[in-house]
């Protein structure tokens, strides 16, 4: 399975803006976006005027890495949602928002993407009671994520548990604070996706 494997900071430092590849940790003075706003590389902090083309390829590659697809699959949600019914752009940012790997960030069980990934990978949870080990599974309404009776006693689960009630949920999930579950109860829409995304720039890209 294809994924990078660099460093997080890299990639926010490339695209201007705090991605929060790293969790909380991107909200400190630790951030590399805030210590060095340059891009990386050797020519990364002379200033570039970005043209047209430039600033919808740039779109493209925040939305991948804040959700940490790459190319191939995130040509392939493209092309899903143009094929709906509705807006394009905001298609698209619902099928990425129903990603398993981010419903369970978006229920507060990892502190990044990232993470979340892992622990799907290491089928720390369960779909609707299955086994599930798939980060790209797409959840729908009425599907039930909860932790794995046996992955319960992990300090770091414990950790995060813990921390549930400070987290804030999208309105599409149905949170069970107490026992670290979630429920979908609605797709998620354009106002649900919290991050400045201007998706209309994907979609000219691609439409060329």
């Amino acid at each position: 399975m294809a994924r990078y494997t660099g460093p997080s900071c890299r990639l926010c430092r490339r695209e201007g803006t705090k991605l929060f590849l790293k969790g909380d940790r991107c909200l400190t003075s630790k951030c590399a976006v805030d210590r060095r706003g340059s891009a990386p590389g050797q020519h990364g902090a002379a200033p570039k005027k970005l043209k047209e083309y430039g600033l919808q390829l740039r779109e493209k590659e925040k939305a991948k890495r804040y959700y940490g697809v790459l190319e191939r699959q995130f040509r392939g949600y493209f092309e899903k949602a143009d094929k709906a019914e509705g807006v394009t752009g905001a298609n698209l940012l619902s099928i990425l928002e129903r990603r398993l790997d981010n419903v369970v960030y978006r229920m507060g069980m990892a502190e990044s993407r990232k993470e979340a990934r892992q622990l799907v990978l290491h089928a720390h949870f369960r779909l609707n009671g299955k086994k599930v080990n798939i980060p790209s599974l797409q959840v729908k309404v009425g599907d039930v994520i909860t932790i794995r009776s046996e992955s319960r006693s992990l300090e770091k689960i414990k950790d995060l548990l813990e921390g549930l009630d400070t987290r804030i949920s999208p309105k599409w999930l149905e949170i069970d604070r107490e026992n670290g579950t979630a429920t979908v109860v609605a797709l998620p829409t354009r106002e649900d996706v919290d991050f400045p995304f201007e998706e209309n720039l994907i979609v000219e890209l691609y439409s060329k």
